[in-house]
């Protein structure tokens, strides 16, 4: 997608989220819909959005209940946005943030709309439980009996093991793994050694509790049941702490652990995105501008090791269309699902070999000062939708400090598909 050329430019005036939390902690009994309205109300409480009228308001979830089939609609109309305003589901898988910005920047771009919020949220908390493949069809057939005798009999035929609840799968249904396992394979596979895993994951930590000290994210968090920051940052860690955790996934030589590794994370977030004109007229200043973006996916069930890698495609192809090298940026920010991951594909980009077998051009180093500046998911935990509009208020907020320049985003997703992004001022 490219923007550049489009009559609208899209514009990114707004940002919210709420604190990220580690499961099963302070969110443990809010909703998805509780969560989404939460980071919701901020953002119209901080831009003066009440009674207004939207273009549309777009997002989803990772892991929903039956009853979130319209969740996003829902959460509109638990705010004090004009109920006029349509809003629809979005899902892909961890770039659904920032996809759901794609969705509302393209109607803006071709003049369908004016104004929109993407947004994303994901409680690892408030899970679906679901009945056993069993239970299902044994109450599926007695619904279908026709005679009492038919149906005690399917009764009876209940087993205690068929009332076992079945949680959500964390594993790629093509190959059975985890996406930790899968990025296992992939520290293998490109020789990522613990120690440069545990110094990255160290890193992301105390960035992002230096930009908490300097004040950076108070205006990018609205507090909720208690909770002022991401209460998954590690302040007192250190590299003696983390090499002393067991690996999480290959328990024998396996090199990630839970420190260098995102938790499972409760939160939501939201971006408003508008015409320079809509922001013009109501009195709220343009932080970036989304001008390319990229969606890409690879090949994972056989190469296992390339599993969150598609980025290295999406970001080849998107540079491409924008004529530019990836050492043209001020800012760059890479989802940190694992620490592996990151620095895996920063290896890839940097080889030509590495490259060549991906069927690319090698984009070369990174100026790593310029990495994650404020932190990434290692620090502030990664509820799979909501990442995307932590990454976008992050990069555009550092954009509008410093007043000019261009940033990128990378993100990983499960399924084997990427998303990248060019933010600039």
């Amino acid at each position: 997608m490219n923007y550049s050329n489009s009559n609208k430019r899209v514009a990114v005036i707004g940002t919210n989220r709420i604190p990220f939390a580690r499961h099963m902690s302070v969110y443990s009994t809010a909703s998805n819909q509780d969560m989404m309205v939460a980071a919701l109300n901020g953002l119209i409480e901080k831009c003066k959005l009440q009674g207004l009228q939207l273009g549309e308001v777009a997002g989803g979830a990772v892991v929903k209940h039956s009853r979130e089939f319209n969740l996003m609609r829902e959460s509109v109309l638990m705010t004090s946005l004009d109920p006029r305003t349509p809003a629809c589901d979005l899902q892909q898988a961890c770039d659904t943030g920032i996809e759901s910005a794609i969705y509302i920047a393209n109607k803006i771009a071709l003049g369908q709309i004016e104004v929109g919020i993407a947004g994303g949220v994901d409680s690892s908390s408030d899970v679906p439980l679901v009945l056993t493949e069993s239970l299902r069809k044994k109450l599926l057939a007695m619904r279908r009996a026709k005679t009492t005798g038919q149906r005690l009999k399917l009764l009876f035929s209940i087993r205690f093991k068929d009332l076992a609840p079945v949680p959500p799968m964390n594993e790629e249904p093509r190959t059975g793994l985890s996406m930790g396992d899968h990025t296992e394979v992939t520290a293998k596979y490109y020789q990522i050694p613990r120690v440069e895993q545990d110094e990255f994951a160290l890193n992301s930590h105390q960035k992002m509790a230096a930009a908490y000290e300097r004040g950076f994210f108070k205006d990018l968090i609205t507090p909720y049941l208690g909770l002022e920051r991401d209460n998954n940052l590690r302040t007192d860690t250190n590299m003696e702490k983390l090499g002393k955790l067991k690996p999480a996934f290959d328990k024998v030589n396996g090199t990630m652990t839970a420190g260098n590794s995102s938790p499972l994370t409760d939160g939501a977030s939201c971006v408003l995105l508008a015409t320079e004109e809509w922001a013009k007229a109501h009195n709220l200043p343009v932080m970036a501008y989304i001008t390319f973006a990229e969606v890409a996916a690879i090949e994972f069930t056989n190469e296992k090791q390339n599993l969150l890698l598609s980025p290295v495609y999406a970001m080849s192809q998107m540079l491409q269309k924008a004529n530019m090298k990836l050492q043209d940026f001020d800012f760059y920010e890479i989802h940190e699902a694992f620490a592996a991951q990151v620095l895996a594909t920063l290896k890839i980009w940097e080889s030509e070999e590495l490259s060549a077998k991906f069927g690319v051009k090698a984009l070369g180093a990174i100026d790593k000062s310029k990495l994650n500046v404020n932190g990434s998911s290692l620090g502030a935990g990664h509820p799979f939708a909501a990442t995307g509009g932590r990454v976008i208020a992050t990069l555009a907020k550092l954009l509008q400090e410093k007043g000019s320049g261009k940033g990128v985003i990378s993100v990983c997703a499960a399924g084997g598909q990427g998303i990248t992004a060019i933010l600039e001022r």
